[in-house]
C-alpha cells in the first residue's frame, strides 16, 4: 500500500506575501507609535530603497526569513533558487516601505481589498486626474515592468514610491512582495505586467457626492477647529 503526499496548498509567493505583510504591520504600528526600536529600523532600511539585498549585509538582521526555511502544513519546503527570490523581493518591498513611510504621520502600507484597491496599479491611477492619464507617470510604471532584471525594477519601483509619498497615496507593499518574487521566475515579469495593468485600469475615481445645505452649514461652523487641528509631517526619521 502506497500512501500520496498530501498536496500543496500554499504557494511560495502566498508565503511570501504573508511574510512581507507580517513584518510590515509590526513596523508600521510601531513606527506610528514612534517606538524607538521601530523609527530606527525604518531609518536603516531606507538606504536598501532601490539597491540589492547583498550591498548591505547590515540589514539582514532587520528582515527575518527564517518563516521561510520552515515547512507549514499545506506548503512544500522551498529550493535554495526559491528562498533566493523570496529573499530578495522581501529585500526590494521592505525598503521600500521604509521609504514610503518616511515621515508620514498615517500608514502608507495598507492591504489591498475589493473595495479599497491598494495595488501598484491602483496607486499610480490615483497620481493622476479624474479622467485623465498622465504619460510621464504611466511611462514610470510601464518602465519598471519591463525593467531587465530585479536591480533596475527596484530603483525605477523607488522612483514611483517617492511620487506615492509626495502624494500621500498608499500601497500594499506585502502584495508587491508577492508579485516581485514572481517577476523573478521565468515568464513570470509578463505576470507580474498584466497583474499591474489590470490594477491600473481597475481603479476608478469615485464621483464626489453632492453637499447638502446642512451639512455645509455645519462645515462653516467648523472650519476653524478643522484648520487649527491640520499638523504638519513628523520630522523623527528625516535624517
Amino acid at each position: 500500500m502506497t500512501t500520496s503526499s498530501a498536496p500543496v496548498t500554499v504557494t511560495a509567493r502566498e508565503r511570501v506575501t504573508r511574510l512581507a505583510a507580517d513584518h510590515l504591520t509590526a513596523l508600521q504600528r510601531g513606527y506610528l507609535a514612534d517606538q524607538s526600536h521601530s523609527v530606527a529600523s525604518l531609518a536603516r532600511l531606507r538606504r536598501g530603497a532601490g539597491r540589492q539585498a547583498g550591498q548591505l549585509p547590515d540589514l539582514w538582521a532587520l528582515i527575518d526569513t527564517g518563516p521561510l526555511h520552515q515547512t507549514p502544513t499545506g506548503a512544500r519546503p522551498l529550493t535554495e533558487q526559491e528562498l533566493a527570490r523570496a529573499e530578495d523581493a522581501l529585500h526590494v518591498a521592505l525598503t521600500l516601505y521604509a521609504l514610503h513611510q518616511q515621515s508620514r504621520r498615517t500608514g502608507m502600507y495598507q492591504a489591498d481589498r475589493q473595495d479599497r484597491r491598494r495595488g501598484l496599479g491602483a496607486a499610480v491611477r490615483r497620481m493622476m486626474k479624474p479622467g485623465e492619464i498622465d504619460a510621464p507617470v504611466h511611462k514610470r510604471l510601464v518602465r519598471a515592468g519591463t525593467a531587465a532584471d530585479l536591480a533596475t525594477c527596484a530603483q525605477r519601483l523607488r522612483d514611483i514610491v517617492v511620487l506615492l509619498r509626495r502624494e500621500d497615496i498608499e500601497l500594499d507593499h506585502a502584495l508587491l512582495a508577492g508579485q516581485l518574487y514572481t517577476w523573478q521566475r521565468p515568464g513570470g515579469a509578463a505576470t507580474v505586467r498584466r497583474e499591474w495593468g489590470r490594477s491600473f485600469h481597475a481603479w476608478h475615481d469615485k464621483p464626489a457626492s453632492p453637499p447638502h445645505p446642512a451639512a455645509d452649514r455645519d462645515t462653516a461652523d467648523t472650519t476653524h477647529t478643522a484648520d487649527t487641528a491640520v499638523t504638519t509631517d513628523t520630522d523623527k526619521d528625516a535624517s
